[in-house]
């Protein structure tokens, strides 16, 4: 799964990967959904992350990531 990817993702990966826009992706980091370590104001991104996240919503039944629902919904290939 996102093989092409670094293992290390910017914003705009991130908003390929998920196909989600700018503004929903820093609020996803700002929730720590995705899990990050922020240096200054740049975002350090583990590919790993996005997988855990995309994996966490695709498979689980309640939608729940680690007590908290994300305000995200599958819909065919995307997350919304």
């Amino acid at each position: 799964m996102f093989e092409t990817y670094p293992d290390v993702v910017n914003i705009e990966q991130i908003m390929n990967m998920l196909k989600l826009g700018k503004s929903k992706v820093y609020e996803l980091l700002r929730n720590n959904i995705i899990r990050h370590v922020k240096i200054g104001s740049k975002y350090i991104v583990p590919k790993q992350a996005v997988i855990d996240l995309f994996n966490d919503i695709w498979y689980s039944d309640s939608q729940m990531i680690d007590g908290r629902q994300p305000n995200l919904v599958m819909k065919g290939d995307y997350v919304c």
